[in-house]
């Protein structure tokens, strides 16, 4: 089952950050910036624990970010992640929004899913507002993928 996170979820919506983290797939991200956007995640839960969570992250008016997308690794390969993804793309549509875009590791996972890629540069707001901080700036090894509505 989908549904918006609420401010109990956050310490499993952590937990399976980390997890990604650990193993370089993703940016860490502090249990406090969790709680802070709270509102921009949804979680999968099985038998009410917590599975998978991604967060919608609205960059600009027009352009909206998927991030933090994970799965537990016992259920994987069942459809989550798509499912994670799509409840974003149906918000970012109700909103109005243009685009949607993911940096990643997976860019098949995103091209099934109808993005294409793009070049980074084309995310001005992205690069200067949150990946200058990132550890791996500017030898970004993430490809940027990107669904216009």
């Amino acid at each position: 089952m989908i549904r918006k996170a609420r401010m109990a979820d956050a310490k499993a919506i952590h937990k399976l950050l980390i997890t990604y983290a650990q193993q370089g797939l993703m940016l860490s991200r502090s249990l406090a910036d969790i709680y802070e956007g709270i509102r921009d995640f949804y979680v999968f839960e099985v038998d009410e624990q917590v599975v998978g969570a991604v967060c919608l992250h609205i960059c600009w008016s027009d352009l909206a970010e998927v991030r933090s997308l994970a799965v537990d690794g016992s259920q994987e390969k069942k459809g989550i992640g798509r499912q994670l993804v799509e409840a974003c793309l149906n918000e970012a549509r109700g909103l109005g929004l243009l685009r949607v875009f993911a940096l990643t590791y997976k860019p098949g996972f995103f091209a099934k899913m109808g993005f294409h890629e793009i070049e980074k540069s084309e995310l001005p707001h992205k690069i200067w507002g949150d990946c200058i901080k990132c550890p791996k700036f500017p030898e970004c090894d993430e490809i940027a993928m990107s669904i216009e509505f």
